[in-house]
């Protein structure tokens, strides 16, 4: 994937993120990585090449259940987040060919309604 590909997909992850209620997005202070937050909760990681590994992915909060499922239908796409992935956090590669923006919308939501404030998430539509 070249630079301009990932840029794009790094900006409308970011617009899928701060679309929700008070999310924010900031560099994270290790490599070009990218935190998003609701207040100073954070609900979701854009991850470029972690540790030198060349994958760029999303990181989630899920269900230990929804980890497991998603590792197990398509383990190209999705794995274990390192450091986080006993704790629900799923990564989803988005240097593939193909993105499914619906399902990463999804997946931001989820994670946003598992870690943010209990009254921002009173504002997402049920």
């Amino acid at each position: 994937m070249d630079e301009k590909e990932t840029e794009r997909r790094k900006a409308r992850l970011t617009e899928i993120c701060t679309g929700l209620p008070e999310a924010t997005s900031e560099p994270s202070g290790h490599g070009p990585h990218i935190v998003y937050r609701a207040r100073k909760k954070t609900f979701a990681w854009y991850i470029d090449n972690h540790h030198g590994d060349d994958r760029v992915a999303l990181w989630v909060k899920v269900t230990l259940d929804e980890q497991e499922a998603l590792v197990g239908s398509d383990p190209e796409r999705f794995y274990r987040a390192p450091y986080m992935g006993q704790h629900g956090w799923v990564a989803v590669r988005l240097d593939l060919p193909d993105v499914d923006w619906e399902e990463i919308t999804e997946l931001v939501t989820e994670s946003y309604r598992l870690l943010a404030p209990k009254r921002l998430v009173a504002q997402l539509p049920a």
